[in-house]
């Protein structure tokens, strides 16, 4: 078994700080805002189907670039990618801290995007690349708990940040962080990559941004007109029918823009799929938990911060363990076992009613909160390592693209199925959006239940001449 990284570097751990700060904070943008949009939809004076833009919008842009990044990595080194990434990354924190109305907070948020998709998959290409094939596990893990620990801590800061100070400082709070990261660019990240510009189909990403725009649109505009709307309709039909010639274009072009033979690889198939699936479990919970504890329990907006903390921190230790678990058992019976806990309590946050003690939905979010992380590290590696080579760097970009995807997906589903529910419940404010949280929790738990039937059809740990094998094609 080969036991040697596949690129040599001076220092790969000093290598990794960059991305690692840039993914946590792309992190804590994506998360932490959760807990701010019922007091953003007052300040700005919307509606929640013009509010879960900020989380869709700025998902939707990640989706966006995700697909690029693989193209953009053969064009531009890893130091001049992350370096421009983390600047505009800065940039759109300061658009947004200015902000004074919707559409300009909306734009800060969506140039945002940009740093992040092209951060994500390329920390993770460069993990494949830079650490010996024993190390990758335990690495990934680490990568899991950096990037876990901001939705972690993000609803307790932005919690304690509205209590005392507005809205505009959750995004001050990213550009320190951001700084630091493009210091250690600067000074100590080397390129991985090999420079080999190739073509540019330009049809390719008209598609993959019209594609994935359809999708992501016709499932936002559900919550305000309806699924069977003409607008939504119209707007998922494209989508969809789009996303298929994207898909036809790519399997036949020479060099595509994103090599989708990849999943004709059965381990990077279902590991993948698993991932789209946690993250989507994630995505559409900590939207609506937040909105049910302000919401449902009208508890106030700092204390709901606080409330979060104990399950953001389990999800962020949890993730650093499932990591080293790939690397003494494999995938299968950690995720078997995470979707099976995270099933407990995704069916708990389900059954919470106005009056659920604060201790109960700190226990349905701590349980949820180690069942998510426990799967989604060891599906991810799983995936990951089943590739080799350049494919490595195509695989890593496919998932991260389909996580933002469907997590911005998601995140439109649970606010469809949230004013489905308040508007067919009776009662006070509270009770109505309290049953439309859990028909936005029935939709978490259908998710949770099709990844851990999916489990069953991962294979066990690969033994050693299965890695050599896989290591003799790089």
């Amino acid at each position: 078994m080969n036991t040697q990284a596949r690129r040599h570097v001076r220092h790969p751990k000093l290598a990794m700080v960059s991305m690692l700060l840039g993914a946590f904070v792309g992190m804590l943008s994506e998360t932490s805002l959760n807990i701010a949009l019922p007091k953003l939809m007052t300040a700005l004076n919307i509606n929640t189907a013009t509010i879960q833009w900020l989380v869709t919008g700025y998902m939707l842009v990640i989706g966006i670039i995700l697909p690029l990044s693989s193209l953009i990595s053969k064009w531009f080194t890893t130091r001049q990618i992350i370096i421009f990434a983390l600047s505009d990354f800065i940039v759109g924190a300061i658009i947004s801290a200015l902000a004074g109305n919707f559409p300009v907070l909306l734009i800060g948020r969506m140039i945002q995007g940009i740093g992040t998709g092209l951060i994500l998959p390329l920390m993770f290409a460069v993990v494949l690349q830079i650490f010996p094939p024993q190390k990758i596990g335990a690495v990934m893990g680490v990568c899991a708990l950096v990037i876990m620990f901001a939705p972690a801590i993000g609803p307790t800061l932005t919690g304690l940040i509205l209590a005392q100070l507005s809205w505009h400082w959750i995004f001050w709070l990213f550009v320190p962080f951001l700084l630091v990261a493009l210091l250690f660019a600067i000074s100590s990240l080397e390129n991985v990559g090999r420079i080999t510009r190739p073509h540019v189909d330009v049809l390719s990403i008209i598609e993959s941004a019209v594609g994935c725009s359809g999708l992501v649109i016709g499932a936002s505009l559900s919550s305000r007109d309806g699924w069977l709307s003409v607008p939504v309709l119209a707007a998922l039909i494209i989508g969809l029918v789009v996303l298929g010639l994207y898909a036809y274009r790519q399997l036949h072009l020479e060099t595509p823009i994103l090599n989708l033979r990849v999943f004709k690889n059965r381990s990077f198939a279902i590991g993948s799929t698993l991932v789209m699936l946690d993250f989507g479990i994630i995505l559409s919970a900590m939207y609506l938990l937040p909105m049910y504890i302000q919401n449902g329990l009208l508890l106030p907006v700092a204390l709901t911060g606080i409330i979060m903390l104990p399950g953001g921190v389990i999800n962020a230790l949890t993730s650093a363990v499932a990591g080293r678990l790939y690397d003494s058992i494999g995938a299968k019976k950690p995720a078997m076992l995470g979707f099976a806990i995270a099933l407990v309590g995704a069916i708990m946050l389900a059954c919470t009613s106005t009056h659920s003690s604060v201790a109960y939905v700190i226990s349905a979010h701590v349980i949820l909160m180690i069942g998510c992380p426990l799967a989604m590290s060891p599906s991810q590696t799983s995936a990951l390592n089943s590739l080799s080579g350049m494919e490595s760097a195509d695989g890593s970009t496919i998932l991260n693209t389909m996580q933002q995807i469907v997590g911005a997906l998601a995140t439109a589903l649970a606010t469809s199925f949230l004013e489905l529910g308040r508007h067919y419940a009776s009662g006070s404010a509270a009770a109505r959006f309290t049953t439309g949280a859990h028909w936005g929790f029935y939709f978490t738990i259908v998710l949770v239940v099709i990844a851990l039937l999916l489990t069953f059809q991962m294979t066990a740990k690969p033994h050693s001449s299965d890695l050599q094998e896989a290591d003799c094609k790089i």
